[in-house]
């Protein structure tokens, strides 16, 4: 009984701590934009036109000279 009066106070800190640390996310947009990240993997811009390994290593030597 007597570790109740210790648990229950530090679970309310917990808890007040979750609550501050959730508000701070709203407040600072946190929140806003949830799905760009999912579309950025679907719609990779660099990916676009693929080349095969022997192209890209060809242009890359040319670009070096």
């Amino acid at each position: 009984m007597a570790s109740l009066y210790l648990l229950i106070p530090i679970a309310i800190i917990f808890v007040c701590i979750a609550v501050a640390v959730f508000i701070w996310a709203v407040k600072s947009e946190q929140f806003e934009d949830l799905e760009r990240q999912g579309y950025d993997i679907l719609f990779d811009e660099n990916d676009d036109n693929p080349k095969p390994d022997h192209l890209s290593k060809a242009s890359e030597a040319e670009k070096k000279q």
